[in-house]
């Protein structure tokens, strides 16, 4: 079950919203999308789902074409929010799981069991105006996957919740791709981008300007990050060859540097000053690399 997007483009008029995008998302793996505001991500989740209609361009999912006849085997967690806040929980998730074909006691049984999960089963019979903002994003989170979706579009799917319960929903996601889902998420949030994808792909106004594994970019960028901490004075490390930023903190310094040779060579000076507490190179954040490709135009 491989999705396939193949050089998409939308269009609004004289705006470009997506541009040429082609990415193929591995059957049971996370895909990040990166990409500051209006970059294309929503557009391009829009089109996968049929809700907007492609200029150009071909979107595919296990060599068919995609539409909303495929919808019961789709979940999207919209960024913007979409309960009825009138509704009982209970109610909610019975009328959206009978517009995917369940039946009103297969619903509930999965909602008592995600409910469970998520340690709040007293949720089931309060209306959904009742709920914090973090639960309300739950109650959507399990709307969105409560039909056993193959294919799952999470859209900024840990904004607003507390570190605590990012961290359930993380593990969630994570036993949902082990059973098989498929999943494409955009976060603003690197790190969980980091530590969930294998793939990734960083949009800037509608174009890819870094794809492929998290491995190979980190690989390919080159420069590394390396932390310093002695006791001793370390700024003449900043006007040394190789050094790209330098950045002072109470116990000594982080560097952005060039290449491991540099390393080596700022090992060399440091030596004989005095007590060097921590010297640690580090692979480049994914930050770091979209700090590089998209800059100050990251809002």
């Amino acid at each position: 079950m491989t999705l396939k997007i193949k050089e998409v483009t939308k269009r609004f008029g004289s705006t470009t919203a997506v541009d040429h995008l082609s990415i193929e998302i591995p059957e049971k793996e996370m895909f990040g999308f990166l990409g500051g505001n209006g970059a294309g991500k929503t557009t391009t989740f829009r089109m996968i789902l049929g809700f907007l209609d492609i200029t150009d361009g071909d979107i595919s999912w296990n060599g068919e074409s995609i539409g909303y006849d495929e919808s019961h085997l789709i979940g999207y967690l919209p960024e913007e929010r979409g309960l009825y806040p009138k509704l009982k929980v209970r109610d909610q998730l019975i009328y959206l799981g009978k517009l995917r074909g369940m039946s009103k006691s297969e619903v509930v049984t999965e909602l008592e069991g995600w409910l469970d999960r998520f340690k709040v089963p007293e949720y089931i019979d309060k209306k959904v105006e009742e709920l914090s903002k973090g639960n309300q994003q739950k109650i959507q989170f399990i709307s969105a996957v409560i039909h056993k979706p193959k294919l799952l579009i999470l859209d900024e799917p840990f904004s607003g919740l507390d570190p605590i319960n990012v961290e359930m929903l993380k593990e969630a996601v994570v036993n949902l791709k082990e059973q098989g889902t498929s999943i494409v998420f955009s976060s603003h949030q690197m790190d969980h981008v980091e530590e969930l994808c294998e793939h990734l792909c960083i949009l800037h106004k509608g174009k890819p300007v870094v794809q492929g594994s998290l491995r190979e970019i980190k690989k390919s960028f080159g420069k590394k990050n390396l932390i310093v901490h002695a006791d001793f004075p370390v700024d003449f490390l900043r006007d040394f060859a190789g050094v790209l930023h330098y950045k002072s903190v109470t116990e000594g310094c982080e560097l952005q540097i060039e290449s491991e040779t540099v390393a080596q060579r700022l090992f060399e000076a440091l030596h004989g000053k005095g007590f060097v507490r921590k010297f640690e190179l580090e692979e480049p954040t994914l930050s770091d690399i979209f700090i590089e490709k998209v800059g100050a135009s990251y809002e």
